[in-house]
């Protein structure tokens, strides 16, 4: 009789972490908090792939990128080729890598997460475009011949960066306006050097010009020159100008010093430097007890960033529970890591001040949770007789924020909604004025950046198409 020969089981590889800063460390300086993939690790990670033949991970894409193939090549330890393979659908890998919410999107259908975690396909990107910058050679891809055509793109944020970089593959003539003096849109005044580093995002700038995208930058369009001076010039316009308008309480106390929109406690300490004093000069209050208010991705920013600032108490001041956190896990779960404290199931009734107009406290009241609301969540009910008073020197108001009417309001024949918001066609970005497209925040209000980047490659897609064939 024979001996009976089984094959050897293969061994289930784990969900590789991401090395990262330890966080007494890191809650006290900007530095970036993950360090990336080594090339060991990227490899392993890329192994847990499936090579599914009916991707779903690809269908949560907004952008559409080729994830199987993507990964196949870092497997293969072809990381020129993954590089070229992202470049084939996203102009912005280190940035998307870095901040795209993969959990609810490509990772959040990806079929290895059905019995195990799903393979980190934003940690997989992240190291494609980390090792093509630091390691790789100067490659591009490749350019359709020069059409003669014309585009002006307003706004270097997301969407605005993802119509340059898809039109000026397809041969047309791109110039971007920029009202700051840097490019990046929010990705440089909005989301803190440890989360995005400006360096990386200069770098996608910079990849963009070096494809031959043009960037003007403190060109105010709306002030500087109208849109319809841009169309005496070029052949369409694209506005991508998001949703900057700061939205407030509109509790009693907002006007003492030291409350601030978090655009502006963000703008100050990323793009104008503050952290970085006294090499930047910039004026900001640096409170000791700070309250955030908000859940979203911008209220863990502007919390963590409070910390690094020399915060002895950053608090996120939220009238919901836990649960109902908008923000991604993992931004919630490096500010509660990094000593970030959650005073939930609150809502701000009035700030306080002394004498000479500073910030002292705020005045909350307690909530518990009722049904659920518009949007899915349990509605937040008072709790009477529960006020409480938290003592702060800072306030940074983070609860969304508003279309800029400085571009709308010098445009005529454009469509707007109720809330200000530009009116364009979601599946071309086409507005009502002719030559002129829309996407991103100000079209949809404030959203994520893997959304603005789809809603300008829908653009961009239109754009070409009336360019090429007058439609």
């Amino acid at each position: 009789m024979s001996e009976e020969t089984t094959a050897p089981k293969k061994e289930k590889i784990p969900r590789q972490k991401m090395p990262e800063q330890d966080p007494k460390v890191r809650s006290r300086n900007f530095q970036e908090v993950p360090h990336g993939y080594t090339p060991e690790l990227a490899q392993k990670e890329a192994e847990r792939c499936i090579q599914c033949k009916d991707p779903r991970c690809k269908q949560g894409c907004p952008v559409e990128i080729d994830i199987p193939g993507f990964i196949k090549l870092i497997k293969e330890g072809d990381f020129e080729g993954a590089i070229r393979k992202l470049w084939e659908k996203n102009s912005l890998p280190a940035v998307c890598g870095r901040v795209c919410p993969q959990e609810v999107q490509c990772e959040g259908l990806c079929i290895v997460g059905k019995k195990d975690e799903p393979v980190a396909i934003g940690n997989l990107e992240r190291f494609a475009a980390d090792y093509q910058r630091m390691h790789g050679r100067d490659v591009l891809p490749p350019k359709a011949d020069p059409t003669g055509k014309k585009v002006a793109v307003v706004g270097s944020g997301p969407a605005g960066l993802t119509v340059a970089g898809d039109l000026i593959l397809k041969g047309h003539d791109v110039t971007i306006f920029e009202a700051l003096h840097a490019p990046g849109g929010v990705l440089v005044y909005g989301i803190p050097e440890f989360r995005l580093p400006k360096e990386i995002v200069f770098s996608e700038c910079n990849f963009l010009e070096r494809l031959g995208v043009k960037v003007e930058l403190s060109q105010v369009v709306g002030r500087s020159e109208t849109v319809d001076e841009l169309l005496e010039t070029y052949d369409a316009v694209f506005l991508g100008v998001g949703a900057g308008l700061p939205v407030f309480l509109k509790v009693p106390g907002e006007h003492f010093i030291g409350v601030y929109s978090a655009n502006e406690y963000l703008t100050r300490a990323n793009l104008m430097k503050a952290y970085d004093f006294p090499n930047y000069d910039t004026p900001l209050v640096r409170g000791k007890n700070v309250a955030t208010f908000g859940g979203g991705n911008v209220a863990m920013d502007s919390a963590r960033t409070a910390l690094r600032l020399g915060a002895d108490h950053s608090y996120i001041i939220y009238r919901r529970s836990h649960a109902e956190l908008p923000a991604r896990a993992a931004e919630v779960h490096h500010a509660e890591e990094e000593g970030v404290e959650f005073l939930l199931l609150s809502n701000p009734l009035r700030f306080l001040g002394n004498d000479d107009g500073f910030l002292t406290a705020v005045e909350c009241l307690r909530m518990e949770l009722g049904e659920p609301d518009a949007s899915g969540r349990r509605r937040p009910v008072p709790v009477p007789g529960s006020e409480f008073i938290v003592d702060i020197d800072t306030a940074v108001i983070s609860i969304g924020s508003g279309a800029n009417p400085l571009l709308t309001q010098s445009t005529p024949g454009l469509s707007l909604n109720k809330w200000g918001y530009i009116v364009a066609d979601p599946k071309t970005g086409k507005t009502m004025k002719p030559r002129v497209w829309a996407g991103g925040d100000i079209v949809t209000g404030s959203a994520t950046v893997i959304l603005a980047m789809g809603a300008g490659r829908l653009a961009s897609n239109s754009i070409h198409d009336f360019l090429t064939y007058g439609w």
